[in-house]
């Protein structure tokens, strides 16, 4: 006689979470986003709005109410006092912007791939430079540069700005190469590729996500420079951000609102910067910083 064994019922299913309102957790950081962004965009509000505004109603009694008459004057008077030096900046930025990167990439592809004796010493003395406060050398540098008669203006800052960024752009793409997988640079090796073939056929297309990280680095730190440019320029050959600063404490101080579209003018290149490339910057510095 057989004996029939009745398999257990199932449990039954959990019921679905109860819909109709955001978790609180969730909830609380959203509004701490909300915060956030609002007490950023609460001086750019204030920076627009005035640079709409005429002399006599730019004050700090109504910085916060809308221009009673909106004129473009402001804009148009900031433009001609800073389109010279903002000339000047692209001048000064996109070839120290590219220059450096080039040169923190092969410093970067050299330290993480072809180690050599004191490989770990070059790195930690090129990561000292990063370290350096600028206040500190700015004698010694006037020194230097008067003695090699580098001139004043454009080239002394692409040259200073290209050396003060090999230390972070280094960093950035030896990490990044370290991220890379062994195979691809050992099958060069095996293939017969020297050194040089293997950046330039296989190292150079792979470290596109670096250099967009390090191209709105350097671009974002050149472009805003002050201190290098009051040193090493004068205001008929320095950057915008002289010219701004000149143009902020000149006969216009009276006249905020061309202050503030002088600053919108020079902030510009950088917002762009970020706004066409912010996606492709995340993604560049999450992958440099897995290692492989």
């Amino acid at each position: 006689m057989s004996t029939s064994v009745t398999a257990p019922a199932p449990a039954p299913a959990a019921p679905p979470p109860p819909r109709g309102g955001l978790p609180w957790a969730h909830l609380l950081r959203l509004l701490a986003i909300l915060f956030g962004v609002v007490v950023v965009l609460i001086p750019v509000y204030v920076l627009l709005i005035t640079s709409f505004k005429g002399p006599g109603d730019a004050s700090s009694a109504r910085a916060w109410a809308l221009p009673q008459d909106w004129t473009f004057t402001n804009w148009s008077v900031a433009w001609e006092a800073l389109a010279p030096s903002i000339w000047r900046s692209v001048q000064i930025v996109v070839p120290a912007t590219i220059i450096s990167a080039m040169l923190g990439c092969m410093n970067g592809f050299v330290l993480s791939r072809w180690r050599f004796p004191g490989a770990d010493l070059v790195f930690t003395l090129i990561l000292f430079g990063m370290f350096l406060p600028y206040q500190a050398v700015m004698i010694p540098l006037m020194q230097m540069l008067l003695a090699v008669n580098v001139p004043s203006g454009v080239p002394s800052l692409v040259l200073l700005h290209v050396v003060f960024g090999i230390p972070i752009t280094t960093l950035i793409f030896r990490n990044y190469f370290e991220s890379v997988p062994h195979e691809l640079i050992e099958s060069s090796k095996m293939d017969g590729a020297g050194m040089l073939r293997t950046f330039w056929h296989i190292a150079l297309p792979l470290a596109i996500p670096g250099f967009v990280v390090v191209l709105i680095w350097q671009f974002t730190n050149a472009w805003n420079d002050f201190l290098f440019a009051v040193f090493f320029s004068s205001p008929a050959n320095g950057p915008v951000t002289l010219a701004l600063n000149n143009l902020a404490n000149g006969a216009l101080l009276a006249n905020y609102g061309v202050s503030m579209a002088g600053a919108v003018l020079a902030s510009l290149p950088t917002l762009l910067v970020y706004i066409l490339l912010s996606k492709y910057f995340l993604a560049g510095l999450m992958q440099g910083s897995v290692k492989g």
